[in-house]
């Protein structure tokens, strides 16, 4: 299995990670079509070659027209949507946005949706968020890890005024995963955009044994004197038999008081907020009232944040947590062309060495009504070809 092992060891930010991901192998060129492939006129992109403490990295800037100071997170999810990226890169890069909005609400005080982005709003972060998932998916990884992240020290000038570092959001977004202070002197290290990145792509700390295959680094904006200001990325093989096992917890809450409409609102809240899968059961409560029951798999770093939503936006009044080992099977997105519409498939990689490949029903339904052909030819087409490929 190919995999890629972020080393943050001075840090994490959506620019350091694009600029590992071209020294790695990413087309310059992709890159540099991104902003007009996002709908974004006017962005151009600088991609160099510099020293970091003696070491060559790349170096990605982008030259960014006035814009508007920030936006909110439906602006920045269409903006999303409107883009050619695949299914799977448009998920992930909308769960990082929503992550960030719902750190940044919880701080401030409002709600997701009237919480004003500044920086995450800003052209730049828009690119290093999609640039980055949409990079490593690319480059074919299945995988991504990371290591401790060195988050710098001292305060941060932002939006609203003088923070310490971490910044607020930033350290929520980071919760559940090792980080050290430091160096001294530093600053801040690790952005908001850089932490989002973490949280959706990173399946944990690196793997005990595994097989590198070429490390780059991506430079930082800083430059200290007796130190490399980088990210280093790994592109290593890692084996992993097919139906890895994971340890994950499991939430539930058995409900019997709640409006359907309102309770399927808080599943679909759920599942952006970063939930693996939330299930929706009927069940049978006290006095023989018919009830439902709501199961929430998740990391274990995302079971506090899920938990304490389950509370607050259901009427439940409390919430069993059980610690679970789950076999998932190896699987990636692939898209394929049926008469000449897009569609993303699931290739699913089987225990005795086959695939099996299921397109995504929303694309199939587009694909249907435009050219006036049954469900189940596009479906068929499109399995085929990916099973091809």
């Amino acid at each position: 299995m190919k995999v890629g092992i972020l080393d943050p060891f001075s840090g994490i930010s959506g620019d350091m990670t694009l600029g590992a991901l071209l020294d790695v192998g990413l087309d310059p060129e992709w890159l540099r079509g991104l902003p007009a492939s996002l709908g974004i006129d006017g962005v151009g992109v600088r991609i160099a070659d510099v020293k970091r403490g003696e070491i060559a990295c790349k170096k990605v800037d982008f030259d960014i027209p006035p814009q508007p100071h920030g936006r909110h997170l439906r602006q920045l999810q269409e903006i999303v949507s409107r883009s050619a990226a695949p299914a799977v890169v448009k998920e992930r890069a909308n769960q990082a946005f929503t992550l960030i909005a719902e750190q940044e609400a919880a701080i401030h005080a409002t709600t997701v949706e009237r919480v004003h982005l500044h920086e995450v709003g800003a052209v730049d972060a828009i690119l290093d968020i999609v640039g980055g998932v949409w990079g490593f998916e690319l480059l074919g990884i299945e995988r991504i890890f990371c290591g401790a992240i060195a988050t710098g020290d001292g305060v941060v000038q932002a939006a609203h005024g003088t923070l310490p570092v971490p910044a607020p959001a930033t350290l929520r977004l980071l919760e559940g995963h090792p980080v050290r202070p430091g160096p001294q002197g530093a600053g801040e290290l690790v952005t908001p955009t850089g932490a989002a990145l973490v949280r959706v792509l990173s399946s944990g700390p690196p793997p005990r044994e595994y097989v590198p295959l070429r490390s780059c680094f991506g430079a930082g904006t800083k430059e200290f004197p007796d130190r490399a200001n980088a990210l280093r990325l790994i592109v290593a093989e890692c084996s992993a038999a097919p139906g890895e096992v994971e340890e994950l917890v499991q939430l539930a809450s058995d409900i019997d008081d709640m409006s359907p409409e309102y309770l399927a609102a808080t599943v679909e809240l759920l599942r952006g907020a970063g939930a693996l899968d939330v299930i929706v059961l009927a069940t049978t409560m006290k006095r023989g009232r018919p009830g439902t029951r709501v199961e929430v798999l998740a990391r274990p770093a995302d079971a506090e944040r899920l938990e304490l939503m389950l509370l607050t936006e259901t009427t439940t009044i409390g919430v069993r947590r059980s610690d679970i080992r789950r076999r998932a099977l190896p699987r990636e997105l692939r898209t394929v062309d049926v008469l000449g519409h897009a569609v993303a498939v699931k290739v699913v990689q089987l225990p005795g060495g086959g695939i099996r490949a299921k397109p995504e029903f929303t694309d199939v339904q587009r694909v249907a009504e435009a050219t006036g052909r049954p469900l189940r030819d596009i479906f068929q087409r499109a399995a085929d070809q990916a099973e091809r490929q």
